[in-house]
């Protein structure tokens, strides 16, 4: 028997939310990372919120039992192979969960591949990513590999100095 894992489900146009309620309405256990955004309408600023996966969300659940998630109105697919749902890594849901807990700003980037590197040191202890280092701003990019995506969050430099390669 199939053990529940996390899956990326594809999700209408600014429909995140709606969808996670929904499914969260169903019992399942969902994740939508978002990210604060200051814009500026007419003659005043507002803070918004934004999901970083644009378009996803993550849920928990059995594959061989996906007929609950495929019913919720807004829900397009499950990402996957053809009709075959493929589940998130676990190390790097394991890094994006990491990374929603500290409340360090995150936001989206372009996908990132590289040296993958796990942070030793700071509130990102154990996450695993790409670090980039340009002047004077070191970012950690957290990729979804299933999804092409990426988030970045900036990190102090002391924290990269306790970075080693993944063995």
């Amino acid at each position: 028997m199939p053990l529940p894992q996390w899956y990326a489900v594809r999700v209408k146009s600014n429909r995140e939310r709606v969808t996670a309620d929904a499914l969260r309405g169903r019992s399942f256990e969902v994740c939508l990372p978002i990210y604060r955004e200051c814009r500026q309408s007419r003659n005043r600023a507002r803070v918004v919120e934004l999901p970083l996966f644009s378009g996803y969300i993550f849920c928990h659940f059995d594959a061989a039992n996906r007929l609950p998630i495929m019913t919720v109105p807004s829900v397009v697919h499950i990402v996957g192979y053809g009709n075959v749902p493929q589940p998130v890594d676990p190390s790097e849901m394991a890094s994006v969960f990491t990374l929603i807990q500290t409340n360090l700003p995150a936001t989206p980037c372009a996908y990132a591949t590289g040296q993958r590197v796990r942070i030793h040191e700071g509130p990102l202890r154990g996450v695993e990513g790409v670090v980039l280092a340009e002047k004077n701003v070191t970012k950690l990019i957290v990729s979804v590999s299933l999804l092409q995506r990426s988030i970045a969050v900036d990190v102090e430099r002391e924290w990269v100095h306790g970075v080693r390669a993944n063995a």
